[in-house]
């Protein structure tokens, strides 16, 4: 597998993940200008912006600790996008870490809620 399939492979696996703890996905790969949002998810009245992190190699560390600040920011500013063009008001929202570590049969599965904070 590539690093783009194994990165839709992790996203379907976190957005499996996120619908078994009572989340409904909203949209996948939302993208704008050069940058994207692997999920959008909501659970109650909280939208939730998920970045997914696949790891195959083990390399690298905890892929959960792989969203820079930069990646951050970008995530931050095409959120704001989001709310804006869907014109949503008094909602919550909070960003995500999804990690996924594939070197374990079966993958490990990681959700860290409010991961940073913009």
């Amino acid at each position: 597998m590539n690093k783009i399939e194994i990165g839709k492979q992790g996203e379907t696996l976190a957005a499996n993940h996120l619908i078994e703890k009572g989340y409904r996905v909203i949209e996948r790969n939302y993208r704008y200008g050069h940058g994207e949002i692997d999920l959008i998810v909501r659970k109650e009245d909280t939208i939730i912006f998920v970045e997914v992190k696949t790891d195959t190699q083990g390399r690298f560390g905890d892929p959960i600790y792989w969203v820079t600040p930069r990646k951050q920011k970008q995530i931050g500013k095409i959120a704001q996008i989001y709310i804006l063009q869907h014109r949503l008001k008094d909602v919550d929202y909070r960003f995500d870490v999804v990690a996924i570590n594939w070197t374990h049969d079966p993958p490990q599965i990681e959700h860290l809620e409010n991961a940073f904070w913009l």
